[in-house]
């Protein structure tokens, strides 16, 4: 995979060789440093032996020297580690798994060190930037066997290709901080908790403080693309919905999806993206992510309403979730929490929503959907080891995340075209409207978790070219829905016979009744409370996560093979 970052390691040819020569020399993995200090290249973790603390405070090493005066007597320096990270009692680590490796580099401050950047694990949900200097100093040749001598730029590039892998080292990184996110304090988490690990990574930062909403879409209408291959918003789900439509609006608009990936960096009530493409909602560990990231197409969805076409990312819905995640709006200050406390309130009402739906249905039983999702799973993770070879630059990519690559020179640079016009055209061939009197909950999935612990839909898939369409009825019992709530957490949502889970390409709603105060969210934010149409479009954004699919679990014994399977194989 290429990166546009400046200053990226280049792997000129004697690094290359050296790199290949590693896999049939174990030798060269080892950084022999002194008699009794080494750095060894593990299977998944820098190995660090010899080292040990001196008293509680300093740490002294013993490394050997190669010195330009062939006269000098033979002789060991022993250095003062300066600048070690780690509280003395604890003392130095054993081994750096190559996943917390951030950067790795020579310096020639007091004499020579080797800089290792890391990722410390303080607790089960955070982490912090350390550093650990290794003195260099040199020794007298006529004391130095001949297999003894290292080079350490050919080793660090060695680290470096391991901690990496198939992800893009510095990617250049624009930051926009919302400070007003969630339960707030997205300025503290940027500072103090995400900065430091960007900064330990190398990574080049533009960072913009965002002062109003909808202030994100016109930046991202007119950033330079060609100068970042990442936007990182700091925030809750409401950012990176403004940074897909600000890029939407451009007349480049396909390019631009394809070209900048959009993260997350976790700091408001929701945090669905992140823990979709990361598996958390902590923001150090989603900056982890971000920097091992590989890059990972994203289906978008065109949603329509009168006029207006609005891109999102994440989900739609209209009734009790819709109405849980904005009629809460104004209780962000208690966090996640807020949406228990809504659905509570909410679901002794039952309330139903009359409504005629038109779905263009591609998958209509959930056994034809989990067999979809174990099929697109185990193929994507089989092909990890290429995963990153898709450039963070869209060179490969603009054609493949058209939805229709036929098309993508035919249609031109901007959104592709809608295969089935807005709402306000006539109902497609094929398409029929079906009325849903108790209507309860409608709710259409992009990704599949819209909230710590809350699966909703497990067999999301990130560019399947497909959405998840759940459907249940408003006139079941205040204890059914909360069971079927209770069943999110444990992974039992999907089994529900309460639930109507069926993957779909397009579709239309219309309220039966048109209401001024009702809700319809697109990614959380709100639209009017009228009939709009929605279709996806296949891989049409770029996103990094962690392994090229979404970390949630996947529907229950999605990847046991029925007995008929088992008698094909």
């Amino acid at each position: 995979m290429r990166s546009n970052a400046p200053a990226n390691p280049a792997k000129v040819a004697g690094l290359q060789s050296v790199a290949s020569k590693t896999n049939h020399d174990d030798s060269s993995n080892v950084l022999e440093l002194s008699p009794t200090v080494a750095l060894t290249l593990g299977e998944s973790a820098l190995l660090v032996s010899g080292i040990r603390p001196v008293g509680h405070a300093d740490l002294v090493l013993q490394v050997r020297t190669d010195s330009a005066d062939s006269e000098a007597p033979t002789r060991f320096c022993e250095r003062l580690l300066t600048n070690w990270s780690f509280p003395a009692p604890q003392g130095p680590p054993t081994s750096i798994p190559y996943y917390n490796i951030l950067w790795a580099e020579t310096t020639t401050e007091d004499g020579g060190h080797l800089r290792i950047d890391f990722a410390e694990e303080i607790s089960s949900h955070r982490l912090s930037a350390r550093n650990v200097k290794f003195a260099i100093a040199t020794l007298p040749a006529e004391t130095s066997t001949s297999d003894s001598s290292v080079d350490i730029a050919p080793w660090v590039e060695q680290l470096l290709d391991r901690a990496y892998g198939n992800a893009a080292r510095r990617k250049r990184a624009w930051v926009l901080v919302n400070p007003h996110a969630g339960p707030g304090g997205a300025d503290k988490i940027w500072e103090k908790q995400v900065k430091p690990i960007f900064e330990a990574a190398r990574m080049p930062m533009t960072v913009i403080r965002t002062t109003y909403s909808g202030e994100a879409v016109e930046l991202a209408k007119d950033v330079n693309i060609d100068d970042y291959d990442i936007a990182v918003p700091c925030s809750g789900d409401g950012l990176p919905h403004e940074v897909f439509n600000g890029l939407a609006k451009r007349p480049d608009a396909r390019r631009a999806l394809s070209k900048i990936a959009v993260c997350h960096i976790p700091c408001g009530s929701g945090n669905a993206m992140s823990c979709n493409l990361y598996g958390t909602h902590r923001p150090t560990l989603a900056a982890l992510a971000i920097v091992k990231g590989v890059p990972t197409p994203l289906d978008l969805v065109s949603v329509t309403q009168g006029e207006k076409r609005t891109v999102s990312f994440l989900s739609q819905a209209l009734g009790l979730i819709a109405d849980l995640d904005l009629t809460t709006e104004p209780l962000r200050w208690m966090g996640p929490q807020r949406f228990t406390y809504g659905f509570l309130v909410l679901a002794m009402k039952r309330k139903v929503y009359p409504c005629d739906i038109a779905v263009k249905v591609e998958i209509e039983h959930k056994e034809g959907v989990k067999e979809h999702y174990r099929q697109r799973v185990t193929g994507t993770l089989s092909e990890s080891d290429t995963t990153g070879q898709k450039a963070l630059d869209g060179t490969t990519s603009e054609n493949e995340c058209s939805g229709d690559s036929s098309q993508a020179s035919e249609d031109g640079p901007g959104l592709p075209p809608l295969r089935y016009g807005t709402v306000t055209d006539k109902l497609p061939d094929g398409w029929e409207l079906i009325p849903h009197e108790k209507l309860g909950n409608f709710y259409c999935g992009n990704m599949a978790y819209m909230a710590p612990d809350t699966n909703f839909f497990s067999a999301a898939l990130a560019n399947d070219g497909l959405m998840d369409l759940i459907t249940v009825d408003g006139d079941i019992s205040p204890f059914k829905i909360i069971q079927l709530q209770l069943s999110v957490e444990s992974g039992h949502f999907f089994d529900s016979p309460l639930v109507n889970y069926r993957k779909v390409s397009a579709y239309r709603i219309v309220p039966r009744k048109p209401d001024p105060h009702g809700y319809v969210s697109i990614d959380g934010e709100r639209i009017g409370f009228e009939p709009f149409q929605a279709e996806v479009h296949k891989g049409l954004g770029l996103t990094l996560s962690r392994r090229g699919v979404f970390e949630a679990p996947g529907p229950r014994n999605w990847d046991r093979f029925s007995n008929s399977e088992r008698l094909r194989a």
